[in-house]
């Protein structure tokens, strides 16, 4: 089977947030105890939570490569390609490696249908995350590994990790997780096991007394982000410096939010026993795509995926911090099933100039939709995503062009800018 094959049989399958999926861990377990438990075999970092999971995972294990591990990553969604979900000391592992994956994942999860041990196929985020320990099983000392949907019941939480870690809990995914916080994290606690440690980003009430609840019930040493004697912070709108408890630290990841993100990485690095020095270069060299990246200049293009309520608000900081006395035009495009007049009730006042648009997907809001539930008096609509780069390309050179609102947008942007002659790595 030819890579482009096996991509297109991954989306065939369809996601969790499909209606009518089952939605459990026996099928993940099933097809893992076929191809001989792969995830026993490996040492985690296991990371749930609402924003900032991706860029935590990517600070952590670049502080683990740093020090000297072979270290796996495993986050979800991709951007541009499905390899970007699995990677090896910071590089996606190869169409090569990844088709393999997928046939032997594939070839056993037909083997169960036909002897009845599944009732249907492993969904795409099951078979990926399949795929993932195989891999990693045999080239990594350790994987960072990112929940996909909620924690309790994601395919990712069938591991024993050495460090659990929970970043801010916000709304999202109402319908599969609980509409009030304390719901949503009650789902991202149920990663929690006995006696690991756990580490804390900084959190509402509400979700801070479920955690420590469910941390006291299994006897999770808990370590709280919110408490570490965090000083000396300076931004840029590139990059943070800060001390915690003296020790000064640089991350590479703009926006203030990232500070937070930081500290409970750097934490979690503490608890792994990482030295000083891989965990500040870590930290300091990470890169994370789709977040605040800047990709173009002159005007600027700035991808972020800010595609909840939280999202938004970090997102609206950043713009009110770093972008007054600029033109501000936001390229958005949602999906469906968001918060959409939340987000750009947050995001639309800043703006000079909004260009609406959607990603090449089912679950993409019409930008007539989008116009209708957020006006604004300077509004251009687009129906795909180049079309919208064309007309961004003609703001000011002195503008700053966000393109928000959805990870899948911010991919195909991403897909699109790459190469082009205004591109910057």
């Amino acid at each position: 089977m030819t890579y482009f094959a096996c991509v297109r049989y991954l989306y065939s399958l369809g996601g969790e947030l499909r209606a009518g999926v089952k939605f459990d861990l026996e099928r993940i377990r099933t097809l893992l105890a076929a191809l001989g438990n792969p995830e026993r075999s490996q040492r985690f970092v296991h990371v749930a939570g609402t924003n900032g999971k991706g860029s935590t995972c990517a600070m952590i294990a670049n502080a683990l490569k740093e020090a000297g591990y072979r270290t796996g990553l495993y986050t979800s969604p991709h951007l541009v390609e499905p390899t970007e979900r699995i990677q090896i000391n910071g590089h996606p592992i190869s169409r090569r490696e990844f088709t393999s994956a997928f046939e032997a994942v594939h070839r056993r999860a037909e083997e169960l249908m036909e002897c009845g041990r599944l009732d249907a196929h492993p969904s795409f985020f099951e078979t990926i995350t399949a795929m993932a320990f195989l891999v990693l099983a045999d080239s990594c000392d350790i994987t960072v590994l990112e929940v996909g949907l909620g924690g309790r019941l994601d395919a990712t939480n069938v591991v024993t990790p050495d460090v659990c870690v929970i970043t801010p809990i916000a709304y999202d995914h109402e319908a599969f997780l609980g509409n009030t916080i304390e719901a949503i994290a009650g789902e991202k606690a149920g990663i929690l096991k006995p006696g690991v440690p756990t580490i804390v980003s900084p959190q509402s009430p509400a979700a801070q007394y479920i955690i420590l609840e469910r941390a006291r019930e299994l006897g999770c040493p808990l370590v709280c982000a919110a408490s570490a004697p965090v000083s000396q912070v300076a931004m840029t709108p590139e990059r943070s410096n800060f001390s915690i408890d003296g020790v000064p630290f640089e991350c590479g990841l703009p926006g203030r939010h990232q500070v937070d993100n930081a500290v409970t990485a750097i934490l979690a690095c503490h608890e792994l026993r990482i030295p000083i020095v891989a965990t500040q270069t870590g930290v300091r060299d990470v890169e994370w795509p789709g977040r605040l990246e800047l990709v173009s200049q002159e005007p600027d293009f700035l991808l972020d995926g800010a595609h909840n309520p939280a999202g938004a608000a970090a997102l609206a900081a950043y713009i009110r911090e770093f972008c007054r006395n600029r033109p501000v035009w936001i390229v958005y495009g949602a999906m469906r099933d968001k918060a959409v007049e939340e987000v750009t009730s947050q995001l639309f006042p800043l703006a000079d100039c909004v260009i609406l648009s959607a990603a090449q997907t089912p679950r993409s809001l019409r930008p007539e939709a989008i116009l209708e539930i957020s006006p604004h008096p300077n509004t251009t609509i687009t129906h795909s995503v180049s079309a919208a780069i064309d007309i961004a390309l003609k703001a000011p050179d002195n503008a700053v062009v966000f393109f928000t609102g959805s990870l899948f947008l911010v991919g195909e942007a991403r897909g699109l800018l790459v190469g082009h002659p205004h591109f910057v790595k």
